[in-house]
């Protein structure tokens, strides 16, 4: 399994929406306001790193107001 953090930056007062819609997806274990530089830090899941791309490019870049993501993959060191 492949764990990431997406940061999520939204159109000025569509933080909320936008973290509503990601909750739905299939892969998204959580979405959460945050504030700061980015609106939104999404957990997300999936079984290869392809998937997880796919979930990022065809499902949450595509929802309105988002305006930019970056994707932190998660890293076991121990």
């Amino acid at each position: 399994m492949v764990q990431a953090y997406i940061l999520v930056q939204t159109e000025v007062g569509r933080a909320a929406a936008v973290a509503g819609q990601i909750t739905e997806l299939p892969g998204v274990l959580s979405a959460e306001d945050v504030t700061g530089p980015y609106d939104v830090i999404v957990r997300t899941e999936a079984e290869t790193m392809d998937d997880l791309g796919r979930l990022i490019v065809a499902r949450i870049q595509v929802i309105e107001g988002i305006t930019r993501t970056l994707t932190c993959p998660v890293v076991n060191l121990g």
